[in-house]
This record gives C-alpha cells, sequence and structure tokens, in this order.
C-alpha cells in the first residue's frame, strides 16, 4: 500500500533539494533564477525580432551563430583564467557586462531604431561575455556547496532553475511579443541581471589560494587539452555532447519556422513549444536532482542521447501541435540528462586544479558548438525544409548514442579508480554496481 505520510514526502522533498541548505547557493539559486527567466525571454525575442525583421532562416542561424561562436573559439582559454582568477569577482563583471548589452538592446528596439546588423552585433558581444562567465559559473558551484558530497545535487538543481526557466520565460516573452512587442522583453531581461548582482554581493565567500604561478596562458591551455582529451572517460563524454549539440540541439533555432510554416501559428505557438521543452528539461533535472547517487549516471547519458534522436526523428513528422509539444518535452527531458548528466560525471571526475579548464572544454562542447550547428541547420533547412533537416540530426544523435554505448564498459574500468580514491565507492563494490 502506498503510504500517503507527509513526513515521508517533506523527507523526499529536503533530499531533492539538500543543497539549498547552503546559504551561498541558496543566494546564487535566487538570483540566478530571476535572471534566468530574463535570459529566456530574451532569447526568444531576438529570435522572433529577427525572423520578423528578415523573414530569412539563414539569417535565423547567422544570429544564433554570432551569439555562440565566441564561446567556442574562447571558453577553454577562459577556463584557464577560471583556474587563476577570484571566480566571485569573474561573476559580478560579465554580470554587470550583461546588464549593459540587454539595455542597449532595449533602447534600439524601444527607439525603433533597431538593424539587423545591430543585431548581430550586440549578440556576439553577449557571447563573448557568455564566453567568460558560463566556465566560471560552472566551477563555481563547487564553492558554494560545503558537503562536496551535495555537489550532483547541486548541479541537478543548477539544471532544473535553468529550464523552469525555459518553461516560464518563453510563455512570458510570447505574451508580451504579442501585445507590446520585443523591446520590452529586453527591457526586463536588463532588470533581472540586478537580482544576480545583489546575490553576489550578499555572498560570504572564503577566498580559495589558487596557484598563480607564472605558468603562461598558453602552457595552461596545453595542460588542460591534454589532460581534458587524454583521459578517454572526460574525452567521450566532451565529444558526445559536443556531437549531440552540434547535429541534434540546433534544431531549437528552427522553431520559429516549424512554428510558423509547419504549425501554421505564431508566436504564442513559439512560446508553447519552447515552454514544453522547458518543462520537460526540469521534469529531467527534478529527477536527477531526487538520485541518492550519482552512480550509474554515465549509462543514463548513453540512453538519453538515443531518446533524444528518437524524439527528433518522430517531431520532424508531425503537424499537429499537441503531439510536437509532447515530443518537445520529452526531448526536453532527455536533453538536460545529457547536459546536467555530463557535467555531474565530468565535475566528479576531475582534478580540483584543472577544474575550469574542464569546464571550458564542457562549455564548448555544450553551448560552442551550437552556432555551427545553427548555422549548419539554417543552410540545410533552406535547401530541403525544417522537417528533413530535424529529421537526419535524429539519425545522427542514435549513431552518437550507439558509439558510445560501445565504449562505455571500457571506460567505466577507467573511472572506478578515481571513484574509489575519492571514497565515492568502497573498495568490494562490483563494477556492476558501480553502472546500476
Amino acid at each position: 500500500m502506498a503510504s500517503n505520510n507527509p513526513f515521508s514526502a517533506l523527507k523526499v522533498l529536503r533530499s531533492t533539494s539538500r543543497a539549498l541548505q547552503n546559504r551561498n547557493y541558496r543566494l546564487y539559486f535566487g538570483g540566478q533564477g530571476i535572471s534566468l527567466v530574463g535570459t529566456w525571454m530574451q532569447r526568444i525575442a531576438v529570435s522572433w525580432l529577427t525572423y520578423r525583421l528578415t523573414h530569412s532562416v539563414f539569417l535565423l542561424g547567422l544570429v544564433g551563430f554570432a551569439g555562440q561562436i565566441p564561446i567556442f573559439l574562447l571558453a577553454p582559454f577562459a577556463g584557464v583564467l577560471v583556474d587563476k582568477w577570484n571566480r566571485h569577482r569573474i561573476l559580478i563583471v560579465t554580470q554587470i557586462l550583461s546588464l549593459i548589452q540587454a539595455s542597449t538592446l532595449a533602447i534600439l528596439v524601444l527607439t525603433d531604431t533597431i538593424a539587423i546588423w545591430q543585431i548581430i552585433l550586440l549578440s556576439l558581444s553577449l557571447g563573448f561575455i557568455n564566453a567568460f562567465d558560463n566556465p566560471t559559473r560552472q566551477s563555481f558551484i563547487v564553492e558554494l556547496v560545503d558537503n562536496k558530497a551535495d555537489l550532483g545535487n547541486a548541479i541537478a538543481l543548477n539544471s532544473s532553475m535553468f529550464h523552469a526557466s525555459v518553461l516560464v520565460g518563453p510563455s512570458i516573452a510570447g505574451i508580451l511579443i504579442a501585445v507590446v512587442g520585443e523591446g520590452v522583453c529586453f527591457f526586463l531581461n536588463a532588470l533581472s541581471f540586478l537580482a544576480v548582482i545583489i546575490s553576489l554581493l550578499a555572498m560570504k565567500i572564503d577566498l580559495k589560494i589558487r596557484e598563480t604561478h607564472s605558468t603562461p596562458v598558453w602552457r595552461s591551455f596545453k595542460e588542460g587539452l591534454a589532460y581534458t582529451f587524454g583521459f578517454p572517460p572526460i574525452r567521450f563524454l566532451i565529444l558526445l555532447l559536443a556531437w549531440t549539440n552540434l547535429i541534434g540541439v540546433s534544431y531549437i533555432v528552427l522553431m520559429p519556422v516549424f512554428a510558423k510554416v509547419v504549425l501554421h501559428g505564431g508566436a504564442q505557438t513559439y512560446g508553447f513549444l519552447m515552454s514544453s521543452s522547458g518543462c520537460g528539461a526540469m521534469l529531467g533535472a527534478i529527477t536527477l536532482a531526487s538520485r541518492k547517487s550519482f552512480l550509474g549516471i554515465e549509462k543514463l547519458i548513453a540512453m538519453a542521447v538515443g531518446f533524444f534522436g528518437a524524439g527528433l526523428i518522430i517531431f520532424s513528422l508531425s503537424n499537429i501541435l499537441w503531439l510536437s509539444m509532447l515530443l518537445m518535452t520529452m526531448n526536453g527531458m532527455v536533453m538536460v540528462q545529457l547536459s546536467a548528466g555530463t557535467n555531474t560525471a565530468l565535475q566528479t571526475i576531475v582534478e580540483e586544479g584543472k577544474r575550469g579548464r574542464v569546464m571550458g572544454f564542457f562549455i564548448m562542447s555544450n553551448i560552442g558548438m551550437q552556432p555551427f550547428g545553427n548555422l549548419l541547420a539554417g543552410s540545410l533547412a533552406h535547401v530541403i525544409g525544417t522537417p528533413k533537416t530535424i529529421m537526419i540530426g535524429g539519425m545522427l544523435c542514435i549513431l552518437g548514442s550507439i558509439v558510445f554505448s560501445v565504449k562505455l564498459p571500457s571506460l567505466m574500468k577507467m573511472i572506478r579508480p578515481i571513484y574509489l580514491k575519492k571514497g565515492i565507492i568502497l573498495e568490494e563494490e562490483t563494477v556492476t554496481q558501480l553502472e546500476r
């Protein structure tokens, strides 16, 4: 008989949100939660504004490319500085610069002086900011939890916060765009950065003593590169994530076209699709946060990519709104299992002195590959159409899942000594228990 004991439900809730017991993490979680809603409002508004001004699928992909190519080029080098500099101060600077970028965009749109070249330039500038902001935030999480056993929970909660904003932000943006236009979305996003800045200033951070010896940046970068791609478990996790973001996740940039041409809708339809993805992603993140242990997460990653590919194939064949929304929900759920799961796996096995550099490559593969995917998807959709482009991406994702699954047993044998050294598993535990 199922138990209706409220104390049991409270215990589960506390377990799922245990990282929030840390004051600094609570501040971070609250500030970022507000800001991310504004960020997604801006992303939706930028895409819709671009398509409204140009009616060009190629330019839609180009704007996405401009906003993310700096991350691909600079995130690994930024990771070197993240390992050397104060991460708390870096984040304060990047949030202030992001506020300025959003304010500039709002002014241009509200004064009706916006042009496509300005959208591209401002997207490019935000990409430069995020190239430093993203690896810093990923590396900073470990400093916000006192009990390192809560790290996996903190990463999963961070992912749930991100994807909850995907649920809320696009819905608000869709309504605001239809009623008052895109400019208000940019203005509200600028205001939302104040929440992050205030939360960062309120934190009590112990200054970390880092190795700041005079190793040249280029040599430190090469050390991080050799470590990241020289150790097979890290290498294959990074490559699978990069592959999926290159040929699968780029379907997101085509959603304005899919909403308007395939589903015959408008801005609200676009918002519904993106909100469905956010809802699924939030469910996926909550599922990860509720896990008592992250052991076996590598197997979950392989399965997630396979299900994501299958979901894309079916989605490409749909012309019914409710079915498309259901598939977007499933795709969002498995994608967060891939991204947050990979983040957790990497943060667990990486050496502390190289965390920033590995997170730089993680950001490059998770976000930095998307501009190439956006440009590729936009160009391919211009030739063969949006549905066929999405279908091809799904097929290639399934191929990536198969390759990773074949390599997984040998990768787990390499990871096991690290888990033993860190006390994550006991000596007598078997490989089968590790992969459970």
